[in-house]
C-alpha cells in the first residue's frame, strides 16, 4: 500500500428524547440498563451530529476533534467503541482510489475523527447519544462492518446507553437484556418517522449549559440510594413500556401524553429520591410544566406532552400542527424574549411555525393576549433562551458531498 491515501465516510446522526426514561445502570462497564425505555429520534434536519472518520496509513495515533477542539479519546467509552468496530471489521477496496485494505491491517492502522453537534453539548439534549450513534455507524460504514443497525447498536450503547436508539429513526425501543455480557440490550425500531407524522415537537432550552451532575454520576448515585428507583424498574416501567407500545401503534395521544409526562416527573421524582438529591430541572422548567397542565386540563382531551430528560431543557409534543402553533403562542406569551433579541434566532429549527402563529415581529409577541385558561398570567421575559421546533425524524444516513466533510479529504486533519 502507498502511504499518501486517505479513505473518508461522513455521516449524519439524530438526536433522540425518551418518552419512557432510562435511568440507572444494572453493570457500569457495559452500560447495560435497569429497565427498557422508548424514545422518538428528532428530525435531523434540526438536531444532528455530523461526523467524519478517516484512515490512513500516514497516520500515527487515533485522534479526535468535537466542535472543533482536540480531545482525549482515552476514555473508556471511546476504547470501548473503537475496539468492538475493529474487531469486526473487513476488507476494504476502493479501486477508484487504488486503496486495499485487508481485514487484518484494521489493527495496525490509525483514525482521525472529527464531530460536530448542531445544538448545545452536555445541557440535557441527549448530545452523547447522537455523537456516539454517529461514531459506531461511520465506523462501521468506513470498515465495512457487515452488522444491521441493531447490531451496531448494541456497540454505541457503549459509548453512551441513549446512543443505542439514535440508530434508528420514528420511535424505537432499547430492550433490557437479560445476558450478562450485553448481546442482547440493544435497539429495536417500532415504527418508522412516517407512522405519526401528524406530531410536532417543540424544545424550550432553558439553559444550554453543562448540567452540575453528569449522567453518568447521576445515575450511579440513584442506583444505589435510591428505592424508588428499584419499585421503578421492577413494578413501574415494564407496564408503561406495554402501554406505551400500544398507544404508538395505534396513535393514541391521549394515553401517549398520559404516559409521557408521568414517567418524565416519575424520572425526576427518582432524582430527588438520590442521596444527595439531584435537581435536573429549575423554576422555569416548572413554569412550564404548569403552563401545559393547565392547558391540557382546560381542553376535553390533552393537546401537549411534556418530558424532561437530565437538564431543565423542555421537550414538549404536541398532538397536531393546530396544537403546536397555539402551544407556540402561549410559550411566546408566557417566555418573551428580551426587548433586544432577534425572533428569527429566538426560534430555530422550523421557522414557519411563527408566520402560522401570526408572529412577525417583537410587537407581534408583545400585543398576544394572556391565554383564555390563565387570565391573570404573568410573563416571564427572558427565561427561555430559545426555542426549537421539530418533528419525528429519520435515522442515521451517509453523506456523499465532499463539502459536508469535517476533515480535509488530502490530509485527513480538520478543515
Amino acid at each position: 500500500m502507498a502511504d499518501t491515501w486517505v479513505r473518508m465516510v461522513t455521516a449524519q446522526t439524530p438526536t433522540n428524547i425518551a418518552v419512557i426514561k432510562y435511568w440507572g445502570k444494572r453493570d457500569e462497564t457495559l452500560i447495560l440498563p435497569v429497565n427498557d425505555s422508548i424514545s422518538v429520534t428528532l428530525d435531523p434536519d434540526h438536531l444532528c451530529t455530523t461526523t467524519t472518520v478517516a484512515v490512513s496509513p500516514s497516520f500515527d495515533q487515533d485522534r479526535m476533534w468535537l466542535n472543533g477542539k482536540e480531545i482525549s479519546l482515552s476514555g473508556g467509552r471511546f476504547q470501548s467503541c473503537l475496539k468492538e468496530i475493529r474487531a469486526r471489521a473487513c476488507e476494504v477496496e476502493d479501486e477508484e482510489k487504488c486503496i486495499k485494505i485487508a481485514k487484518k491491517d484494521w489493527e495496525k492502522l490509525h483514525l482521525h475523527i472529527a464531530s460536530y453537534n448542531n445544538f448545545p453539548t452536555a445541557a440535557g439534549l441527549a448530545s452523547s447519544a447522537a455523537g456516539f450513534a454517529c461514531l459506531v455507524f461511520s465506523l462501521a460504514k468506513l470498515m465495512n462492518a457487515k452488522e444491521d443497525n441493531s447490531e451496531l447498536s448494541a456497540i454505541a450503547r457503549q459509548g453512551s446507553g441513549s446512543a443505542c436508539r439514535s440508530l434508528f429513526g420514528g420511535f424505537v425501543k432499547w430492550t433490557m437484556g437479560k445476558v450478562d455480557n450485553g448481546s442482547d440490550s440493544l435497539a429495536i425500531q417500532l415504527v418508522d418517522e412516517k407512522h405519526w407524522d401528524d406530531l410536532v415537537i417543540i424544545i424550550a432550552v432553558v439553559s444550554s449549559r453543562m448540567k452540575e451532575t453528569s449522567s453518568t454520576t447521576g445515575m450511579r448515585d440513584t442506583v444505589e440510594t435510591s428505592l424508588l428507583l428499584q419499585h421503578r424498574a421492577k413494578e413501574v416501567v415494564p407496564k408503561r413500556i406495554i402501554q406505551m407500545e400500544e398507544a404508538i401503534k395505534n396513535r393514541d395521544f391521549a394515553s401517549f401524553a398520559r404516559l409521557t409526562c408521568a414517567d418524565s416527573n416519575q424520572f425526576h421524582a427518582v432524582c430527588l429520591d438520590t442521596q444527595p438529591p439531584i435537581f435536573y430541572m429549575n423554576d422555569t422548567s416548572h413554569k412550564i410544566i404548569n403552563c401545559v397542565e393547565k392547558w391540557n386540563r382546560s381542553e376535553e382531551t390533552p393537546e401537549v406532552a411534556y418530558t424532561f430528560d437530565a437538564g431543565p431543557n423542555a421537550v414538549l409534543i404536541a398532538r397536531n400542527r393546530k396544537s403546536a402553533v397555539q402551544l407556540m403562542q402561549k410559550l411566546l406569551y408566557y417566555f418573551p424574549p428580551n426587548s433586544d433579541t432577534d425572533i428569527n434566532s429566538y426560534v430555530a429549527g422550523d421557522k414557519t411555525i411563527l408566520k402560522d402563529a401570526g408572529i412577525e415581529d417583537m410587537k407581534d409577541i408583545e400585543s398576544l393576549p394572556p391565554p383564555r385558561e390563565s387570565k391573570d398570567a404573568p410573563r416571564y421575559k427572558g427565561d427561555v433562551s430559545y426555542f426549537i421546533c421539530t418533528r419525528p425524524g429519520r435515522g442515521p444516513v451517509l453523506l456523499f458531498d465532499d463539502s459536508q466533510a469535517l476533515l480535509n479529504p488530502k490530509t485527513g486533519l480538520p478543515k
